[in-house]
């Protein structure tokens, strides 16, 4: 039986400049981002798109779609026999306090969760309901016991990590005819947004904002926001939005990537530290900013291309080339405990599953010239997913199969001004046998008039608007299809214009 959802997508391209100040997680203005429309599904980290492209791809032998399967298919997570192992509840950390030990046992939740997702992710690519019952089997499991995340400060780690991992391995099963989906959201609510929530308004008790690095923000910035779309919330989703943006934490944009040069690049905080958590805080931030995108939400070109500048000076760094750096406790007015004065040694051979989402986004959907990424999304692929990359947790950060998911074709420029159109669909077919995905469709919401073009949705493959998109974004120059940013003539520190 084949079953078609019809997905919509907003247009609704933000300007990019920055309003100032530094915000909590509760006292943000409320943006104007997915206005007025419920919001697409599966819409996480895939869409209906992705997904049914990434089943073409597979089935025409396409490359390098088919080596990024093979490398899904090897896993031993992504077998259809995979036995959950529930938790009443999970712990992360070790308490040094007499008589506050317990036995950490979050390994069973990371290897479940990616369980999950793989035998989901299988599925929409061949077809075999197995794939997809083992999944919802392991998601279902879960969401019947858990309920709590707890430990040392760690457990924030875990809340937000496994809290945004849980979220999209449920999003490709949300529709099937046996997933618990309220049980399942209210799981995700009590048990992870409520911890990632916490920490972003309070940082572990009122513990100043800038005493951690970066990816504690991230991970639980990409928490709040997987859970805000999945349980169709629209106010958690303003927020995190706003988070990303202005807020107080060393996440937001503008701490993460403190200083923008004027060679193309900008200084990721976390390189003063140790290449392994900046690889990280570039998927943790790319996968911010390609589940906003699929909300029609652009965070990728927010603050010209600022992500895409950080991404590429990690790149070039860990590509083993020279970067420069400013120590932290030398920016303006930046409190904090980090004290590094040089950027990390790097280690060419170190590579986690990141780049080849980050790198389609600019060079194929947006066709911008972004040469380090390009050059390690290459050394990268095929890129694997959590069990590929050691049997540590760090092994499990990311979800992976970013070869199989996000290779793209470049968009193209048909004409000199965007055509308006609707909003832009697509259908993805799966196979089943009456126990696959219940067919769901999402809301259509246009593009509002201040987009600065019309037609053409966003979380497309390609794009027929770039020109459109171009003046939008603040790019200068279209030649040869392909988007030449603006340079700033000066180091920019703190998102200064």
């Amino acid at each position: 039986m084949h079953v078609t959802r019809q997905i919509s997508r907003r247009t609704m391209l933000k300007a990019t400049g920055a309003a100032a100040g530094a915000v909590g997680l509760t006292t943000v203005a409320t943006p104007a981002v997915a206005a007025g429309g419920a919001f697409a599904h599966p819409g996480l980290l895939h869409t209906g798109a992705d997904l049914a492209r990434m089943a073409a791809k597979v089935k025409a032998g396409a490359a390098p779609y088919t080596a990024g399967y093979a490398k899904l298919t090897a896993n031993r997570h992504a077998q259809s026999d995979w036995t959950p192992n529930p938790q009443a509840i999970v712990y992360r950390g070790v308490e040094l306090r007499p008589r506050s030990t317990w036995p950490q046992n979050y390994g069973a939740l990371y290897n479940d969760i990616h369980a999950a997702y793989q035998n989901a992710l299988r599925y929409h690519v061949s077809g075999d309901s197995a794939h997809a019952d083992t999944a919802v089997a392991i998601l279902n499991a879960w969401s019947a016991k858990l309920t709590k995340v707890f430990g040392s400060a760690d457990r924030f780690l875990a809340a937000g990590i496994y809290g945004y991992q849980a979220a999209n391995a449920a999003e490709l099963v949300r529709d099937h005819q046996d997933f618990q989906l309220e049980r399942f959201q209210k799981m995700l609510v009590d048990v992870f947004y409520s911890v990632s929530e916490d920490f972003l308004v309070r940082h572990n008790n009122g513990t100043p904002a800038p005493h951690y690095w970066p990816n504690w923000d991230l991970c639980n910035m990409a928490c709040a926001l997987a859970t805000g779309i999945f349980c169709d919330d629209q106010t958690k989703v303003e927020r995190a939005v706003e988070y990303f943006k202005h807020g107080a934490g060393m996440g937001s944009i503008k701490h993460a990537i403190p200083v923008v040069l004027d060679d193309g690049l900008a200084q990721w905080m976390e390189a003063g530290r140790d290449q392994g958590h900046s690889l990280m805080g570039v998927g943790l931030m790319g996968t911010f900013c390609e589940m906003a995108w699929n909300q029609g939400i652009d965070l990728y070109g927010y603050d010209d291309n600022r992500f895409l500048k950080g991404a590429q000076y990690v790149a070039k760094w860990s590509l083993g080339g020279n970067v420069p750096y400013t120590p932290y406790a030398e920016l303006d007015h930046r409190p904090g405990i980090q004290t590094p004065t040089q950027v990390a040694p790097a280690d060419p051979a170190q590579m986690r599953p990141v780049w080849a989402m980050v790198t389609n986004h600019y060079t194929k959907r947006r066709g911008l010239s972004a040469t380090y990424l390009t050059q390690i999304a290459a050394k990268a692929a095929p890129e694997g997913g959590g069990g590929d990359y050691g049997p540590n947790s760090g092994g499990y950060d990311q979800l992976g199969f970013g070869t199989l998911a996000f290779t793209r074709d470049r968009a193209t420029v048909t004409a000199a001004t965007p055509a308006p159109s609707a909003s832009a669909t697509a259908s993805a077919s799966a196979s089943g046998d009456g126990s696959g995905p219940r067919p769901r469709t999402a809301a259509t919401a246009s593009a509002p008039a201040s987009a600065g073009f019309a037609g053409g949705g966003l979380a497309a493959t390609g794009s027929g608007d770039v020109v459109g998109w171009a003046a939008a974004a603040g790019v200068t120059a279209v030649a040869g299809g392909l988007l030449f940013l603006r340079r700033r003539d000066r180091v920019r520190r703190d998102g200064a214009q």
